[in-house]
């Protein structure tokens, strides 16, 4: 099975990239913390994405913290022609489980030349702002990305977990090619955001697309059409993703191929007028 039939969105006007990604967090230890329990099955995973012809992987100096960035190197370099590996800033790990905030323009200098040595890049494609730290003004933490850009370390810049406002703050500042934002079928707290992307240009990445498996409910009109169409929830919540928006590219994870090849057939699932209709009312 291969990413072909996706379509394709242009990041930034110069990165073409398939409207289906791969998000490269859970190839880490639980809690998102330390190592996977086999380091062998996630670079198995981690070449079979990029086999697929996926070519964007998204992840975060913070998933391990550091695991996922050095698994990525390890599996992947040096990387094919084309294939976009975007990385995160602005989030620390005191403990598993637990994240917080550090958006200081000198921190965000330091785990951005760890993220470049980890992956082994000169240049990051793609690189973003975690969060926005209450302490530290956003226009700050983008203002310290755009120097990073003009020392010609980061390609784009994206930002995260922003609202409305703080998104036309940081647009202010420098150009912002994506949004990184929670939405999936059930949570749409992010609609006024993803109408801002498609207007614009901008990416918007969808994180926890599938909500970790828990969007389908009995008698759902997700659980109805999957039912219908013999495809799983995931499936069609993917494919509603796809739909909803040509500025969504979802990054669903996974630390499992079986599960990675499962969300990579939602590509092929072209949803009818009647059944957006019947899943625009979301999980209520």
């Amino acid at each position: 099975m291969q990413a072909a039939n996706s379509a394709v969105f242009s990041l930034g006007g110069d990165l073409p990239i398939r409207r289906l990604g791969f998000g490269a967090m859970r190839i880490t230890g639980p809690g998102i913390w330390g190592s996977p329990p086999d380091e062998d099955a996630a670079i198995r995973l981690l070449r079979r994405v990029a086999e697929s012809g996926i070519t964007l992987i998204d992840t975060a100096d913070s998933y391990g913290p550091g695991v996922s960035e050095t698994l990525i190197a390890r599996a992947l370099h040096p990387y094919s022609n084309g294939l976009v590996i975007a990385t995160k800033g602005g989030l620390v790990r005191p403990a598993p489980d637990r994240w917080v905030a550090d958006c200081r323009p000198e921190h965000l200098r330091h785990v951005c030349e760890e993220s470049l040595t980890r992956l082994r890049l000169e240049r990051i494609d793609l690189y973003q702002l975690h969060a926005v730290d209450p302490r530290v003004p956003i226009e700050d933490s983008i203002g310290a990305l755009l120097d990073l850009q003009r020392a010609g370390k980061i390609r784009h810049i994206g930002v995260s977990n922003v609202s409305a406002d703080q998104l036309a703050r940081a647009r202010r500042v420098a150009a912002i090619v994506s949004v990184q934002n929670h939405y999936n079928w059930a949570d749409r707290s992010s609609d006024p955001i993803v109408d801002v992307c498609a207007c614009d240009g901008l990416a918007f990445i969808p994180w926890y697309p599938l909500a970790a498996g828990r969007l389908a409910q009995r008698g759902s009109a997700l659980a109805d059409i999957a039912q219908r169409r013999r495809t799983t929830p995931s499936q069609i919540a993917l494919a509603w993703l796809l739909r909803r928006s040509p500025a969504i590219i979802p990054i669903p994870g996974t630390s499992a191929i079986v599960h990675f090849e499962e969300n990579l057939r939602a590509a092929e699932i072209e949803l009818s007028e009647a059944e957006m209709h019947a899943l625009s009312g979301g999980a209520a």
